[in-house]
């Protein structure tokens, strides 16, 4: 008979292993420091080259100057998948979504923004706005503005700032504009001291006396001035769904623990296993089905709005509502699956060290975000039942 031994060693020697991608390689580097971003407070810089590397922040790139403009509901499976190594990494990368609010400048201003490479970093603290002293050719503006997450790794800065008088004269109903610079001429006040997300680094920022040229303004929220599918993306319903993203990563990361611990070690003498309780097996299962409900129709609702876009037709209000309170419904209800795993995981998810306990933090934040506030809820009852609004919605 023949020895086909050294026949099969000798393929698996020359079989190459599959090479892992960008994306993968930074979560595994993630994973590995997560904890170091906790006691940085911020995501350290070589960890936001990886991201450049994995096109995070060329995800929002106008095609034009060599970013991808991605359909939003890829980047969303990104930061989904960042999220599931870790919270605070996953908000930093969602902001690789907000050059769609750069894309409201000058589209010269943009080519200059862009002018060493797509993978351009933007962060801001927007709030509170601060008014600005207009000056020939631009403003003067003097203030302090809170939550500019990621801004330790920003190549470029924006604040919010309001004048007593319209600014553009392509934008001559506004009175609230973004103001961006490059992020050293921003100082970053570092005093994020929170429970949640503390390596996110939402650092306050300040200037002082620091002129703006009208040129590095932009209305707040304003469509973008690239003709890519993209820019024609509901702003304020894509900020909303990256942040929910992050949550529906985070219950994934909450449900693989606690499935994990189901065979675990007993502190109780005569204990059953978690395996072995019925409360934790339905909990368990109920979990799943309700991430998988609630992450289902998150991401229905974005690509139906860019198959919209695609066809050459704006989205319509129906479906950004169906954006926001699809996003709102992601978050609280991924937040609910993380306390729920937390509840059946039994006392080992007391310690400080437990995994559960970070992502249980962090999802909660996820909720404060004013962009998925419970007041979403009544606003989409309102639509639906077709009266306007209480609020600014969608």
């Amino acid at each position: 008979m023949r020895d086909h031994t050294g026949i099969a060693m000798a393929a698996r020697q020359t079989v190459a292993e599959p090479a892992t991608t960008p994306l993968q390689d930074l979560v595994a580097e993630i994973a590995a420091r997560r904890d170091e971003f906790d006691r940085l407070s911020h995501i350290p810089r070589e960890i936001i080259r990886s991201m450049k590397r994995a096109g995070i922040f060329r995800a929002g790139t106008p095609k034009r100057f060599g970013g991808n403009a991605s359909p939003p509901a890829e980047f969303l499976r990104m930061v989904e998948t960042i999220a599931v190594a870790d919270g605070s990494a996953a908000w930093v990368a969602a902001f690789g979504s907000a050059n769609t609010y750069i894309a409201a400048l000058p589209v010269e201003t943009q080519r200059l923004i862009y002018a060493d490479g797509p993978d351009q970093v933007y962060a801001g603290g927007l709030y509170p706005l601060q008014p600005a002293r207009v000056v020939e050719g631009g403003v003067r503006v003097t203030g302090r503005w809170r939550f500019a997450s990621g801004c330790m790794g920003a190549d470029w800065i924006g604040v919010g700032i309001s004048a007593d008088r319209p600014l553009l004269a392509t934008q001559p109903e506004a009175t609230t504009y973004m103001a961006v610079a490059r992020a050293n001429e921003v100082e970053i006040v570092e005093n994020w001291d929170v429970v949640g997300m503390q390596g996110t680094g939402s650092h306050d920022t300040r200037v002082t006396d620091k002129f703006y040229a009208l040129d590095w303004i932009c209305a707040r929220g304003a469509p973008g001035l690239v003709d890519e599918p993209l820019y024609r993306y509901p702003a304020l319903s894509y900020q909303a769904e990256v942040h929910a993203a992050v949550n529906i990563g985070l219950a994934r990361a909450a449900l693989d623990v606690v499935t994990e611990m189901s065979g675990g070690a007993k502190i109780m003498p005569g204990a059953a296993r978690l395996a072995d309780r019925s409360y934790y097996k339905s909990e368990l299962a109920r979990g799943e089905a309700s991430w998988r409900s609630a992450r289902a129709f998150f991401y229905e609702s974005a690509e139906r709005a860019w198959n919209v876009l695609l066809a050459g037709d704006p989205v319509p209000r129906e479906l950004e509502n169906l954006l926001r309170l699809s996003a709102t419904h992601a978050a609280h209800t991924s937040a609910e699956i993380v306390q729920q795993a937390y509840r059946i995981a039994g006392m080992a998810a007391i310690h400080k060290s437990h995994r559960l306990q970070r992502i249980v933090r962090d999802s909660m934040v996820v909720t404060q975000h004013a962009s998925l506030s419970e007041g979403t809820y009544e606003a989409a009852g309102a639509l639906f039942a077709g009266v306007m609004p209480g609020m600014p919605y969608p």
